[in-house]
């Protein structure tokens, strides 16, 4: 199979690719369903643009610079703010919906660490609303593909230039190339590298990996966004538009805690302020069944049930009436700030390879500003799909050459995965090499998967400390070893092995750039180093093993 442009990834920034670049041949493959595997349809809170007289783009690049700890990249930051309200009226032009004020113009209401009330929403539903209006246009573009059910194992790089990538039918077990002029990541980020989380099951951080297993730089990795407010016990999301519309948060006492963290902004605090506040109120014995209460009962019933309908919804689906009592709230890991290294083109330092949307990093610096990341996918997404098809209008290659090379990719692929069938002959192969009956043949891929989450959630999580992050180390190595000797039996152990090994991969690169960074900035909180240091104002960058730190 051959293409212009391969899009990996079906959410937001992967659709809005799509439709930059779609006078020329695009697949989209997504692992998953297209639109419904993505963080983007689950995102609910709403997409930042500066469209009010009022506010303006110097607020906007402040607001996000200061909310990212001033390690984002400036460049990408001005490209995201001055773009962001363009790329709102080409999503109403897709068929997406925003709400709207009586005098016809776009809604919008507070989010964190905003200096001005510039998040458009559609209810607490936007990511949803931004989704079917994309969707719906794509369906109509004669010259875009989509290929769903189709995980993406390996990048075809030769020579410091991407071809195209190896992909897993996910229903047949097949394991086929897709060659590419134009390949872009659009795969997001790796929520489930811990238990508790608002990401979708695909979001393990393959994209990353992939990215790294090939030379490409990756920026900021231990930078990883905890959402303040998650359902206890599930992760689910309980969107940041519940405290924009007015949301208070108690501890068991009915303390208003916030004042204690940042008697100004209070609830509407940046994320990482917010999130560490309600763990310090729950490790210091004043949290409640695992959370803290967030409360909207004081609003009136019309603005819950309109305004936060999703919300209410699924806390009526739990017995929990949001109109006469509190949630119970607590941190549920969120967002990868940290990614692929960017230029303002989406480039990579890989020829022919793109990058946007949640894979990219440097736009968000230590910390993303809730509302963000809806605009990022769509001004990113823009350019990455026309970075993509110029590149493609100039790309030539020798595909002989490169089917060659791709099918001893696959061969090697395939060889390696006879080796870990659970099969009666290897087996007796593995006996024959070791007595010891629990060697080889005792370790599963769910079992490490779990045991990954775990380490993950303990020591390299809201915070850090360098006993915890050398444990943490330690543990990831032990599971690498163990991930040597996993049997798997069918197609989804086969998917679940790639996913556990880039997992791996992913959850070793955070935990050392964590332990590299001896400061606190943003999400990453180092207890050893609680202060936030102007020598460490900068960038850790990791590549082929090696992390080197831009000022």
């Amino acid at each position: 199979m051959i293409t212009d442009v391969l899009i990996i990834g079906g959410g937001g920034a992967a659709a809005r690719c799509a439709i930059e670049c779609s006078n020329k041949n695009v697949i989209i493959a997504v692992k998953g369903l297209f639109g419904k595997s993505g963080c983007t349809v689950m995102a609910e809170g709403g997409y930042n643009a500066v469209l009010n007289p009022e506010d303006d783009f110097k607020k906007h690049f402040e607001d996000t610079m200061k909310g990212g700890g001033y390690i984002n990249n400036p460049k990408l930051v001005e490209i995201l703010v001055k773009n962001a309200p363009k790329e709102l009226k080409n999503l109403e032009k897709f068929g997406s919906i925003f709400d709207r004020n009586d005098d016809g113009t776009i809604a919008q209401r507070p989010f964190g660490g905003q200096s001005f009330n510039r998040t458009c929403y559609s209810g607490d539903r936007t990511g949803h609303e931004l989704m079917a209006g994309l969707m719906e246009y794509i369906n109509k573009l004669e010259k875009v593909k989509i290929l769903e059910d189709t995980m993406a194992i390996k990048l075809i790089v030769r020579d410091d230039r991407c071809y195209g990538a190896l992909f897993l039918n996910m229903i047949t077990g097949d394991i086929f190339p897709i060659y590419a002029k134009s390949t872009v990541l659009a795969t997001g980020g790796a929520g489930q590298l811990y238990p508790i989380t608002s990401n979708p099951v695909q979001k393990v951080g393959d994209g990353f990996a992939m990215a790294y297993n090939e030379g490409v730089e990756l920026i900021d990795m231990e930078m990883v966004q905890f959402h303040p407010t998650g359902m206890v016990g599930t992760g689910v999301l309980v969107t940041e538009a519940v405290r924009g519309e007015g949301g208070i948060l108690y501890n068991k006492n009915k303390e208003r805690f916030m004042v204690n963290y940042d008697k100004d902004r209070l609830e509407l605090s940046t994320r990482d302020v917010v999130a560490k506040a309600i763990y310090n109120e729950i490790q210091e014995g004043r949290g409640v069944n695992g959370g803290v209460y967030l409360d909207v009962s004081h609003l009136d019933d019309e603005i819950i049930e309109e305004r936060l309908e999703t919300t209410f919804k699924q806390f009526m689906d739990i017995g929990v009436d949001i109109r006469k009592e509190p949630m119970i709230v607590a941190p549920t890991a969120h967002h990868s700030m940290g990614g692929v290294k960017i230029n303002e083109k989406c480039e990579t330092n890989i020829k022919g390879l793109f990058a946007c949307g949640e894979v990219a990093g440097g736009i968000h610096g230590a910390n993303r500003l809730g509302g963000n990341a809806l605009a990022d996918t769509q001004v990113f997404g823009a350019i990455a799909g026309r970075s993509a098809e110029e590149f493609a209008e100039e790309s030539q290659f020798n595909l002989k050459y490169i089917k060659e090379y791709a099918n001893r990719l696959i061969m090697d692929i395939k060889e390696e995965l006879a080796s870990k069938m659970d099969n009666e002959n290897n087996k007796n192969e593995n006996k024959n090499k070791n007595n010891n009956e629990n060697n080889a043949d005792v370790y599963n891929v769910f079992e490490l998967i779990n045991s990954l989450k775990s380490i993950m959630w303990d020591y390299v999580s809201i915070v850090r400390n360098e006993e915890g992050l050398k444990k943490a180390l330690s543990e990831i190595n032990d599971l690498k070893n163990k991930a040597e000797n996993v049997k798997i039996n069918g197609v989804v152990e086969i998917q679940k092995y790639f996913e556990l090994k880039n997992m791996i991969t992913v959850a070793e690169i955070i935990v050392r750039c964590a332990l590299e960074r001896k400061e606190s900035r943003g999400a990453h909180y180092r207890s050893d180093y609680p202060e936030t240091k102007e020598e460490w104002k900068g960038n850790l960058v990791v590549c082929n093993d090696e992390i080197k730190f831009l000022k």
